[in-house]
């Protein structure tokens, strides 16, 4: 189960990653209309760059569990350019939260990344994710109850995500669940095999992601300023409270000047 920074709590039988992301707009304002920024983000019954939300989301944790722990932008061992192709990016959190208080995690980032122009930008604010390697079941029904389960406890009211200084709204609108997906073949000391799951290289599982997510469009070349916020709130099982505070500063620029 994870969000755009992922940290495992395990509650009985349960694990919670949780994924915290974040990402990077400009000095300048850029539109949005209103004083918001919604209109820089893909509507949340649009099919951006021909899949819809859920599918991207899917998409998204592949990306995150194709790399190594000593060489992934999650955990800030590679830049967040790797792995990266095409005209959608992945974006994500930290790895590396503080406990501020006893249950009480604290994931702060602050990352810059270059990006070529064209580019969208997709994140998770806040997500859940069950998979049959994390002992989370076997049918799509199984996966599909944990990753509800624990997506459950993320707060609606705590999100918000700023995009250079503006809010966009309505973001409880963006709530999706994942089709079920495969991740892998995982690589070598991969991020559940760091957290003890039997999980070799080469390994490969169905999964279910459930939360809420952002497509943000193509900014135009300069700088721009992302921020974003989440809480999830497991204490009612006794489990953690996950508060994530998350800023990328983004370069965009002309594609045909870009090399990572």
């Amino acid at each position: 189960m994870v969000c755009s920074i992922r940290t495992a709590f395990r509650f009985g039988r349960y694990i919670l990653p949780v994924l915290l992301i974040a990402l990077a707009a400009p000095s300048a304002p850029a539109g949005g209309g209103s004083g918001t920024a919604n209109a820089l983000v893909s509507p949340a019954n649009s099919k951006p760059h021909g899949l819809s939300y859920a599918q991207w989301s899917a998409r998204h944790w592949q990306w995150f569990y194709s790399f190594p722990v000593e060489a992934n932008p999650l955990f800030d061992t590679a830049d967040g350019s790797a792995g990266q192709s095409g005209d959608v990016w992945f974006l994500g959190g930290t790895f590396a939260p503080t406990e501020i208080a006893p249950g009480v995690f604290d994931g702060v980032a602050d990352r810059s990344l270059r990006i070529p122009s064209g580019t969208a930008l997709f994140l998770p604010l806040v997500d859940a994710e069950g998979s049959t390697l994390e002992g989370n079941g076997e049918t799509e029904a199984d996966l599909r109850a944990t990753a509800e389960f624990f997506g459950g406890f993320i707060d609606p009211d705590s999100l918000s995500l700023e995009i250079d200084g503006k809010p966009v709204t309505n973001l409880g609108d963006f709530a999706f669940e994942s089709p079920l997906f495969t991740f892998g073949p995982l690589p070598a000391n991969n991020v559940l095999a760091a957290q003890g799951y039997n999980a070799p290289a080469g390994s490969t599982s169905p999964s279910v992601s459930d939360g809420y997510f952002a497509m943000i469009k193509e900014l135009p070349v300069g700088m721009h300023t992302i921020h974003f916020t989440s809480t999830l709130d497991a204490s009612s099982i006794g489990g953690p409270i996950f508060l994530q505070d998350i800023t990328y500063h983004l370069t965009v620029v002309p594609r045909g000047q870009y090399k990572k």
